[in-house]
This record gives structure tokens, sequence and C-alpha cells, in this order.
């Protein structure tokens, strides 16, 4: 017998858990409505995501492990709180949850109604709810599934010697099958054949077409998940490099893939299969370099070009060489111009090239960039994170919601596939005016021209549409949106920002190399931030705003890396944790002194 007595379980700080409201209902529950009350002796995971966000697709993938291992103890339920006027229409939340594997219960909250009970900030946010009901833990951004595994493991602990942990089958209901020759597409590609090939994005496969672009010729990979020689994982990019080969962008491998159109054989020729994460390197053999989510690819300058929607970069293959490296942006979120090595992207998700420029479908700025032959960055449409809409006309006001592919026309103008208004656009960079060339398509996401013809991959139709080139735009009334997130009232002058973040139980911040934690502040407006902008390592800090700017939005990117806090192990694992917020704020009288952003903890 032992009679020796368990320590006691460190008391955490806890909060009790808001009701989970959605006017849109629940989905993945077979029809069946939730409250916290009906969840209680489970450990709850609140997922607060959007669809168009990339850090919040890593997230679902992060928490799959966690999801099977715990299965009998843990809920993951998302909650969906969209930024985009689209991604609060029910149909396309119900199109995103099959179309990404979700297999969780999700709520559908199109008001962001459980989104502000909870104080989030940020997509993404990861909420723990103990089985009695309580908040005990919220983290921000990606990399924290090995922390809050740890908690879970804690909680089962806890609450199994307490009597208040109920095991069992979860809510989840996996929704019917539906059959379709393609399902949720991403990019097509015309081979020399005529034929084209199709990325079938939620099947893991690629699809040869016949040349009327709804004939199966043939399917290549297995249609399971997979990085083995026979797979792949969400796959989205085309690009012809040379006759027989085809590079293709396996976004959740993390991976550029060949495929020899003669034999159908796939293999690697960049990336790891494993993510890449602040601090990896960004240059090298190209096998032997992670990568993040890569969305599309070009050929530009006898180089592959990468839109790295991970990471907001712009990456390059070297075929020749075998090399891999970044070609632009900082990993910074936005929308700046100028030298690659100082732009800024959000979430580049479409390619196209000519002899002069290649054109970037920026989606999550709704913005169409290009790179010109010296590698400077330009905007051609767009504003910054927060401005979308419908609005044709000149240039420096028109609007695109979510762009997620950009085909070049025989003219010299573009095509922008406007995912979210469901609409194909035009650029003429010789006029500098914007165009509506068709509507009532379902969430176009790239398009291939073909003589008089322009054939658009209707994503969420699940097949590609033939139309005829228009002569004449369509007319279309002009829609501007602002993204429905209240901004936070802050008082002018000094504003004190505290960014929190609790390494995880059994881990310490990693001091090795020097400093664990990096906090980047930036504001748009400019002017908005008179001092307090710029790197640094502490993760409070003072800002000062200027009264005179009535509002804006803060940006905020944070890291903290920590380690295994076992003495006795030389190789401790590591884990690094990141985040960046776009706060929208407003200047006024009374409002807040300081600003809080949870990375990781409870803000006390």
């Amino acid at each position: 017998m032992n009679d020796s007595v368990p320590a006691p379980t460190p008391r955490r700080a806890r909060v009790r858990a808001p009701e989970l409201v959605g006017r849109g209902g629940w989905l993945n529950t077979g029809g069946t409505e939730y409250t916290l009350a009906d969840l209680r002796g489970r450990i709850v995971v609140l997922d607060f995501w959007t669809f168009c966000c990339i850090n919040c697709l890593h997230v679902l993938d992060e928490l799959r492990e966690l999801e099977e291992k715990h299965r009998d103890t843990v809920v993951i339920i998302g909650v969906h709180s969209p930024k985009f006027a689209h991604e609060a229409e029910h149909a396309a939340v119900v199109d995103a949850v099959e179309r990404y594997g979700v297999e969780h219960p999700v709520l559908d909250d199109p008001e962001l109604v459980t989104w502000k009970q909870y104080a989030v900030r940020a997509w993404p946010t990861l909420v723990v709810i103990d089985p009695e009901g309580y908040v005990v833990a919220q983290h921000a951004g990606e990399g924290h599934a090995h922390a809050i595994e740890k908690l879970v493991e804690e909680l089962e602990a806890e609450h199994a010697a307490k009597g208040t942990l109920r095991r069992g089958d979860g809510p989840y209901v996996a929704p019917e099958p539906v059959a379709t020759d393609l399902r949720f597409p991403g990019k097509a590609l015309l081979l020399p054949s005529g034929n084209f090939l199709v990325s079938d994005t939620t099947r893991h496969q690629l699809v040869e077409l016949a040349a009327d672009g709804e004939s199966v010729v043939r399917r290549i990979g297995s249609g399971e998940r997979g990085f083995g020689p026979e797979s792949f994982n969400e796959p989205q990019g085309l690009a012809l490099l040379d006759g027989d080969t085809v590079v293709v962008a396996d976004t959740v491998n993390h991976a550029l893939r060949a495929v020899d159109l003669t034999t159908g054989a796939i293999s690697t020729l960049a990336g790891t299969g494993k993510q890449w994460w602040q601090g990896s390197p960004t240059s090298g053999p190209a096998r032997e370099t992670d990568l993040s989510s890569p969305w599309d690819v070009a050929v530009f300058g006898e180089k592959v070009w990468i839109a790295m929607a991970g990471v907001h970069q712009l990456w390059t293959y070297d075929p020749e060489r075998e090399t891999a490296a970044v070609a632009a942006g900082t990993t910074n979120e936005g929308l700046v111009d100028g030298p690659g090595a100082e732009a800024w992207f959000a979430q580049p998700s479409g390619l196209a090239a000519t002899e002069e420029r290649l054109w970037v479908a920026d989606s999550e700025t709704s913005a169409l960039r290009y790179v010109d032959l010296d590698g400077a960055v330009h905007t051609a449409v767009g504003t910054g994170l927060f401005d979308f809409g419908h609005r044709d006309g000149d240039a420096g006001q028109a609007l695109f919601q979510h762009p997620l592919g950009v085909t070049a026309l025989p003219d010299g103008s573009v095509a922008v596939s406007d995912t979210y208004n469901h609409a194909l656009r035009r650029y003429d960079p010789a006029t500098g005016e914007v165009s509506t060339l068709a509507t009532d398509l379902r969430e176009p996401s790239d398009a291939v021209v073909i003589g008089d013809d322009i054939v658009v991959v209707e994503s969420a139709r699940h097949r590609l549409t033939r139309l005829r080139l228009p002569e004449e735009a369509v007319r279309v009334e002009s829609v501007a949106h602002r993204t429905q997130r209240a901004a936070t009232e802050v008082a002018g002058g000094k504003l004190r920002l505290d960014v929190i973040f609790q390494a995880p139980a059994g881990q310490k911040l990693d001091t090795r190399y020097g400093p664990s934690t990096r906090l980047l502040v930036s504001a748009t407006p400019p002017g908005l931030l008179v001092a307090g902008d710029g790197p640094g390592t502490d993760l409070a800090r003072e800002l000062v705003l200027d009264p005179a700017v009535p509002e804006g939005v803060l940006h905020v990117s944070a890291m903290a890396a920590s380690c295994d806090d076992d003495p006795a192990n030389e190789y401790p694992a590591c884990h690094v944790h990141q985040q960046d917020w776009g706060v929208p704020v407003r200047v006024a009288e009374g409002g807040a002194d300081r600003l809080p952003l949870v990375l990781a903890g409870m803000d006390a």
C-alpha cells in the first residue's frame, strides 16, 4: 500500500467561462445545439478562427494530434469569428469547415458575440476551459500545441482525482460526404497537351481534365494526406517548369513538389515537410530548408517564385542550383512597398509572371501588388489590412475583398480572382483603372486564359467555368467595408503595452543564446505613434500616441522561445510561440492607458 500523499496541484487563475453564443448556430454536431453546461466534465479548447487566416489554418493542423490523443477528455470547439464580410455568410463557413477538414464542432459567430465575451483580440486565439467551466489559459498565435497538451495532462490528473472529469465520446458528428469530380479546387494550369491540371485541394490530389474542363483524364496522388512519394497535403499552386515537369505548392506539407507529366511520379524539390519558424534558415539547399504554407508558384526570371503565405513573404527556388531563399518580405504582416528586403506582405496567395513584372494577389490586404525586375515591391490596388469591398474605378480608391488569384491577360492588363466578392476583376496598368469582368462566381481562386476565353476555378462550386473575355465591364454597385472588430478606446499620450507570456509548465524562457523574446511595434498611419515604435526584446513597452490622430491600427508582433526546464537534459526541447496583432484603436478622452495582449497565459 502506498501511503505517500501527492503534491498539491498549484492554484492557477480561473475565470468563469462566458456562454457560447453565435447566430449562425452549430456545425459538425448533427444539428444539436450545445451550451457549456452540456460540456461540463470535459476539458474544452475554444479555437477562435476565421477561414481567411493562414495562422488559423496552421493551428487547425497543430491541434489534430491533440484532438486524436485526448479524444475522450478534450472537446475542441472552433468559434468562427469573421474578419471579411464574406466570412459572415453561413454557407461560406459550412464550405470552409469541409474545405479544411475540420473534425470538431464549430460555432458560427458572425456578429463576434462570443469573441467579445472572451475579450479576444487576434486570430487565432485558443482558450482552455477546465471541466468545472472556468477559463484557465489563453494563447494567441501559433506554436502552443505543446503547452496546451501539458496543461491538458495536468487538468486530466487534477480533475480525475477530484471526480470532476467525465470521459466519453465527444459531440462531433461527421457530415455526409458529397460526390463531385473536384472538391474545393485551388489552382489550375493549362498543359502543353491542351488539357488542364487542377489542384483538387480538399482531396489532396491533382486532377488532369480534358480540354473541355470537365472530363477526368487521371488523378495524381493517393488522395490521403501525406508527404510520401504518392501523397500531397492540400496542394494549391501549379507552374510548368519545362514541358514534362510541373511544380506544385504542396501547402500543408510546407514543400514544393515536382510531378513528371509522363509518368505521374511525385518528388520533392524544396522543403523538409516541417514549418518554417523564426530563427530557421532563410536560404540554403532547397530540400534542407523549411518552408511555410507555399500557396502559389510562378516562373519569373529563370527562378520559381513562391507565394509563401505562411510567413507573408515571397521566396525563390533556383532549379539550376537546387537552392531556396527569401526574395521579398520581412515576415511582418501589412502593406509596405519598397526594396524586397523592406517590403511587407499579408498572406500572398496568387502569382502571375509577365516579362517585366511578377503580379501578386496579396489576400489579407485585399491588394494587387507586383515585383519589378529590380526586385522592388509596388502596390497597384489596395490600402491595408482593414479596408476591403467591391469598388471599381481609379486604382487609388478601388477595392477588392481577399483575392486569391491573379492572371496576366494578352493586352497587358491582369485579371484578379476577387475571391470573397465572387467576381473576376480587371486592372489595366495603362489607365490605372479597375473594372469588373464577371460576377456570380463562387469563391474564384484562379483563372487560365485560352484564346478569347478565360477559364475560372470556381472553388466553392467545385468546377472550372469557361467565360468569354468581355469587351465591356460589368456594372457593379460600389460597396466598401471595414473590419467588424470594434476599435479599442485608448488615451492620447502614454499607453502601456503589455504582451503577457507565461512559459508552459516545466519550461522556462530560453536565454542561452541571448534574449528569448522579441517585440516589434508599428502603426498605421505611422504618425499615430510618437514614440515606442520599432524592434526590441522586452515584451512590455511604453508607447506615446499622438492625440491629434483620432484613430488607426497598432501592429504588434511578438515572439517568445521556451525550453524544457531540466538541468540534466543537455539538449532540451524548445518551442517558439509567436503572434501578430493588428489592433484597431480610437484615441478618446478617458480611454485606457494600458493595452494587454495575451501571447500565452492569463492577464492578472
